[in-house]
């Protein structure tokens, strides 16, 4: 699945993860609101075996971005809990 990151300049160390290049349509209004003009970052091809710099795991980002259009990494002081 190819990947393509863009990061946040009003949110440092917040990424927003897509399977599609500038396709924001699921993202919602209110996130890209907070997350600011989003900034391409780089692309790359996501499998379920690849590492992550990330805490996710590959499988999980795929799965979430599938499910719903993107995958929203935050910086550890500042992830969510569900």
């Amino acid at each position: 699945m190819q990947c393509y990151v863009y990061r946040s300049r009003r949110k440092p160390g917040s990424f927003l993860f897509l399977p599609d290049k500038d396709n924001f349509a699921r993202v919602p209004e209110v996130l890209l609101k907070i997350f600011g003009t989003p900034e391409f970052s780089f692309d790359f091809v996501l499998s379920p075996d690849r590492t992550l710099m990330i805490k996710a795991e590959a499988s999980e980002v795929m799965r979430v971005m599938k499910a719903n259009g993107f995958f929203l990494q935050l910086p550890p002081s500042e992830e969510l809990e569900c």
